[in-house]
Formats: structure tokens, sequence, C-alpha cells
């Protein structure tokens, strides 16, 4: 699949959501965004942020990237795939419950949704037989982002960064 001049939908614009973006446009393409806050400054200039409904009106791929809140629970639901794109690619690296599954699955074997890719299910770990170990077009990965030894040396690092940043009256990562 070209990704050239497609347009990434991003949903949640924290610090993956923003490396996730700077990807896309590596490759050429559009990329806009949907987040529960207005991001402002010069390494947002290339994203064009619009409403959620909008992005999934407009984008080819969408990635998700935001956190799991009473807001966000099933966000991906019937309603949602019905305004996407047909041949739409979704993807998500941030928590399960997001998407609603059994949506999921029909929107996958109907063609609405071209593909998934899935670090994260609703229900994990995954049990036995998942209805989505079925989809041949959905591929689904064990959650496992953080295993390289480096990632985890930069979660430490971060951390660490934050206590220290906290400890002196300016915390960082603040989740509001």
């Amino acid at each position: 699949i070209e990704l050239f001049e497609k347009t990434m939908g991003i949903i949640g614009l924290g610090s993956i959501g923003l490396w996730t973006a700077r990807m896309a446009a590596g490759f050429g393409m559009k990329v806009i965004s949907f987040s529960r806050h207005k991001k402002t400054g010069p390494e947002y200039d290339f994203i064009e942020q619009v409403g959620l409904e909008e992005l999934f009106l407009r984008s080819d791929v969408i990635s998700i990237h935001c956190p799991l809140t009473d807001e966000s629970y099933h966000m991906i639901d019937r309603a949602a795939i019905e305004k996407m794109k047909d041949g739409v690619i979704l993807i998500n690296t941030a928590r399960g419950a997001v998407i609603d599954e059994e949506a999921l699955i029909g929107a996958l074997d109907s063609g609405k949704i071209y593909a998934a890719g899935l670090d994260v299910v609703d229900n994990e770990p995954l049990k036995e037989r998942c209805a989505l170990m079925n989809c041949s077009n959905a591929v689904i990965t064990p959650h496992i982002a953080w295993a390289p030894e480096e990632a985890r040396y930069r979660t430490v690092r971060v951390a660490a960064e934050n206590l220290k940043n906290w400890i002196h009256g300016m915390p960082t990562s603040v989740i509001a």
C-alpha cells in the first residue's frame, strides 16, 4: 500500500502520537489529529488538528495513542466505523478497550476496515478462542513495545528524570 499523499489520522497527540505523526510525515503523508487538548508550538505546525468525526471521515490510516478514559472507552464503535472511509487501516497501540472488538470484527469481515494492527486488545491476555484471531486481516502482537532492553532503560531514565523534575518543582509528563 502506497502511503505517499495518504492521510494519517492520529487519535491522541502525546509524545508517542507526535512521534507517529513525524514518521507518517516522513512517508509523505498528510497528518491530521484529534486530541482532548489543542496542541500548540512549532513542533505541531505540520499537523492539522481536527474534530474526531472529521478525522474518521478523512483518514486513510488511523493510529490510536490516547489513554483509556470514560470518554475513550469504545470510542471506535459501529457508529464511528460507519463514518470512516471504506478500506481504512486501523492501528491501536494504546488501550484495547478504546475499540469495540465486535464492531471491529464485523468491519474487518465486511472489508470496511481493510486491516487492523493491534498491540492491545480489550481483554488481555488474549483468549485462545478470541474471534479476532480468525480475522486474516488483523495482526495482533502481545503488547510488547516495552520488551527490548533499550526501551526498558529509556523507561527507567524517563521515570528518574520525571522524579528529579518533580522534586525541583517542575513536574513533567503530568496527566491531568
